[in-house]
């Protein structure tokens, strides 16, 4: 499905990206796992053409999303949850949930797509009326994820969503994660929580100041003993 070869970036003379070349196959759950500051969420931001890339090619479905401005990546499926959440404050739990459907392509399975995170996210139900703004963490992160949702992606992009959250909360989001796959949805993941995102993914690679140095079975990765040793404290 996306298929990412010699891929480099810089911002200005700080190079961030090296050769970063992964693959996701429909219907996967794959995740980049690396410590803070290892690139995951530009590598993400070059997918969805929010920065443009300096080398290397990203294809998704045989398309050139190289070619494409970020509000037509959208409407090719590829849809990405940020990091940090960044709902609209302002606006109801309901309000936010129709901004995730405005492409034409979303609002034709608008009210499909609303009873699949209702049912995912009970709690966005009970609280339709609700400002994002006064939500906590952890709904916030329910909304935005849903929001992503609303889409109706074929590959979703998962920025960090464990951050900031607690560990009852994490083990919760993760476990969504997984049923979203379920649901038919393809994930890319990239995540700080390297043994919670390595439980549920099909693959994985290790970023490390911008190299891949590891991929393998998520599985296979947890028990790694260069993952053990710098992210598990194994």
């Amino acid at each position: 499905m996306l298929k990412i070869e010699n891929l480099h970036f810089s911002y200005g003379d700080l190079k961030v990206l090296w050769d970063v070349s992964i693959e996701v196959q429909e219907g996967e759950i794959v995740t980049v796992v690396g410590a803070n500051g290892a690139g995951k969420s530009t590598l993400l931001k070059n997918i969805s053409r929010l920065v443009k890339p300096g080398a290397g090619t990203i294809m998704f479905n045989g398309v050139d999303v190289e070619k494409l401005v970020a509000h037509e990546v959208v409407d090719l499926g590829i849809v990405q949850v940020p990091e940090g959440r960044r709902v609209f404050p302002q606006m109801t739990v309901a309000e936010n949930l129709r901004m995730g459907s405005y492409l034409e392509r979303a609002r034709k399975k608008r009210n499909e797509n609303l009873a699949l995170v209702f049912a995912l996210f009970p709690r966005l139900k009970e609280r339709e009326k609700q400002l994002g703004g006064t939500m906590s963490g952890g709904e916030q992160q329910m909304l935005a994820i849903a929001r992503g949702l609303m889409a109706d992606p074929k590959l979703l992009l998962l920025d960090e969503p464990s951050l900031g959250l607690s560990p009852l909360l994490v083990k919760n989001i993760f476990d969504i994660i997984n049923e979203i796959r379920k649901q038919g949805v393809t994930i890319l993941l990239v995540e700080q929580n390297v043994y919670q995102s390595l439980r549920i993914a099909d693959r994985g690679y290790v970023l490390e100041t911008g190299r891949i140095v590891l991929k393998d079975k998520g599985e296979s990765l947890l028990n790694n003993e260069h993952v053990r040793k710098a992210y598990l404290g194994m």
